[in-house]
């Protein structure tokens, strides 16, 4: 019984025409014709990835994960009844709208909206971007990941480790609680951050391109206001990446080339040295808060911790040897 990656991502929005272009022509998407006032958006040979439903609160609606087998969603009812959370398996309508062959539902303890979902349907024709890009990473990696504030990580970790059975990859406590968790290869396909609010921190998206990256950077430069994080490079996964105000107030991370891991032999650590080796800067935050991320970036340069060589971006390395 395991979850294997993270499928679809649902969004309450209002906003539809301003997720029509944000989704399609600056993240790349796919937009995909659907009757009634939902808009769905493909990234890869999946039906679809992304759903953003007209209806009010500009949040997440819903998180999509995969698991290997259809007995696996039976298995995961049993865990969450004896853990004190009830589930709904099989609504075959739901699954319907959702393009999968069967489905569980459930509720974390803040409340957010989880689907377990077995058989993800395949669409044959091609997948078209919303802008020219090489494509994004996915396939056995997932959509890319999501990151959830949570105003009491103490309950929260548990849920996600212990009864959902995700793996820890790594976390730190300073200047806030932060932690990752892995379902597959990627580094990180979910993750806490202890904020002490609710809600929804970002979704990430993997280019197969830097290009694709830096030309979303220069895009997003032409809107006031769309950029949240400066271009930068994290400490764990090695992300080089920027972050964009969504259409609904959090943030959507544009990346390439994270970190693949050996999910086997993987040690699960805490980390001190900050979010990021250079860059990312919190153009959101007020100063004060800006700069203790800022000081941890400043070490982290005059200690000269750096990425490895590119060999460590596995995936790529992997590409450039087929070719």
């Amino acid at each position: 019984m395991a979850i294997k990656a993270l499928g679809y991502l649902g969004i309450r929005s209002d906003k539809r025409d301003e997720w029509g272009t944000f989704a399609s022509g600056f993240l790349g998407m796919q937009q995909v014709d659907r009757c009634g006032k939902t808009l769905a958006f493909r990234m890869d040979d999946r039906k679809q990835r992304l759903v953003v439903s007209d209806e009010p609160g500009e949040t997440l609606a819903f998180i999509g994960w995969e698991v290997d087998e259809r007995r696996d969603l039976e298995q995961y009812a049993v865990r969450l009844e004896a853990a004190g959370y009830p589930s709904t398996l099989g609504a075959s309508d739901l699954a319907d709208r959702r393009f999968v062959e069967d489905i569980l539902v459930f509720f974390d303890p803040a409340g957010n909206r989880i689907e377990l979902v077995w058989n993800p349907m395949v669409e044959t024709d091609a997948f078209q971007p919303g802008r020219p890009i090489s494509g994004f990473q996915t396939g056995p990696v997932g959509m890319g990941h999501a990151v959830l504030h949570v105003d009491n990580i103490e309950k929260m970790v548990p849920f996600y480790r212990d009864v959902l059975g995700f793996s820890l990859s790594d976390y730190g406590l300073k200047p806030v609680p932060l932690y990752f968790f892995h379902v597959n290869q990627r580094h990180h396909s979910f993750a806490l951050v202890g904020s002490g609010k609710a809600g929804f921190h970002h979704f990430m998206v993997e280019y197969q391109n830097l290009d694709d990256v830096g030309q979303g950077f220069d895009l997003a430069q032409l809107d006031e206001g769309r950029i949240a994080y400066t271009l930068g490079r994290h400490t764990n996964d090695y992300m080089t990446s920027f972050y964009a105000n969504s259409p609904s107030g959090f943030f959507v991370e544009n990346g390439w080339c994270g970190r693949v891991i050996d999910p086997q032999t993987w040690e699960p650590h805490e980390t001190s040295v900050g979010p990021s080796f250079w860059g990312h800067e919190r153009l959101y935050l007020p100063e004060d808060e800006r700069s203790k991320f800022r000081d941890m970036r400043l070490k982290n340069a005059a200690d000269g911790k750096r990425t490895p060589p590119m060999i460590d971006c596995p995936w790529l390395y992997q590409e450039l040897q087929r070719r």
